[in-house]
């Protein structure tokens, strides 16, 4: 039987990313040995879906797919990336539940929480604050790879004390630059009238590639994107979860997931049932409004 021939897509990728590899081998690692790990370029050199990443998100130009790559390749190296773990960041910046995963949203994809309320403007504690946020987006790619995210600011009660543009700026280059198309949409949840000037130059940050990612939505309307099940009861949900630490939550990844967020039997629902009820009488000190609050304010 002869041999299916790829499709002509197909080749054209493989021929792109194999420009690409050649090109970042001659025009960038050569003179920069010092600026990367070695670990990231190895995985460059041989896991295809990484360089595919890239390419797709810049839309195919490999002028444009080098640049990020440099940068992107950079900045693991400068904040240590492939190095952080719990350990290494400061145990109240998992204390205060500004930054999590839980949950899913309609399309299926896991869902990364940033509860603005919870941040205060700090410059003195903002480079762990970056890295707190690389943990959580280094910890889901290794969970599950190649899989998109869904981004949920969560802005109730929030106001200008809590945001702080340059951290703003560093969120969307996680997604725009360092971790390309790991975001499926963005959404942001009731924002205040009085954030309208800031989030319009937020929007002018992200590009086209993100724009068209953005949703702004009421209490009301985040129900279009996320069901009730996984959305907390002051955005009308009937989600009990009530973040904690430790342990880190969320830590059993559920696959595979359906239209509504991950396939669970009725055993495992049971169980879940269980350990929620005996979770809530263990931390029923633990409200939306009474959070542990850590010596030095989250900055956002």
């Amino acid at each position: 039987m002869a041999e299916v021939e790829p499709h002509e897509g197909e080749q054209d990728l493989e021929k792109k990313i194999e420009e690409t590899r050649q090109r970042f081998n001659n025009e960038l690692l050569q003179d920069s040995t010092e600026k990367y790990d070695p670990r990231d370029v190895e995985r460059l050199q041989t896991d295809d879906s990484l360089v595919e990443g890239y390419l797709t998100w810049r839309i195919y130009n490999v002028d444009d797919a080098l640049k990020m790559i440099d940068e992107s390749l950079h900045w693991r190296k400068e904040y240590g990336v492939n190095d952080i773990n719990e350990s290494t960041i400061p145990r109240w910046m998992f204390e205060t539940g500004a930054v999590y995963l839980h949950g899913y949203d309609k399309e299926g994809n896991k869902l990364f929480w940033f509860k603005v309320k919870l941040h205060v403007k700090d410059s003195k504690t903002v480079i762990d604050k970056k890295k707190y946020v690389a943990f959580w987006l280094e910890r889901y790619a290794k969970k599950e790879p190649g899989m998109p995210l869904t981004v949920v600011f969560d802005m109730t009660d929030s106001g200008l004390s809590n945001v702080d543009m340059e951290f703003v700026k560093y969120i969307i280059n996680c997604f725009k630059v360092y971790y390309p198309k790991f975001l499926s949409k963005m959404i942001i949840v009731d924002m205040p009238w009085i954030l309208n000037a800031a989030w319009k130059i937020v929007k002018s940050w992200l590009g086209p590639e993100a724009i068209s990612k953005l949703r702004f939505a009421s209490k009301s309307e985040v129900q279009t994107y996320i069901g009730p099940e996984y959305l907390p009861p002051h955005m009308g949900g009937t989600d009990s979860f009530k973040y904690s630490y430790p342990p880190l939550p969320d830590d059993d990844f559920q696959t595979p997931i359906c239209d509504n967020g991950p396939i669970v039997s009725d055993d495992d629902r049971e169980s879940k049932e269980g350990d929620l009820d005996v979770k809530d009488a263990l931390e029923s000190s633990f409200t939306s409004d009474v959070v542990v609050k850590p010596k030095k304010g989250w900055m956002w």
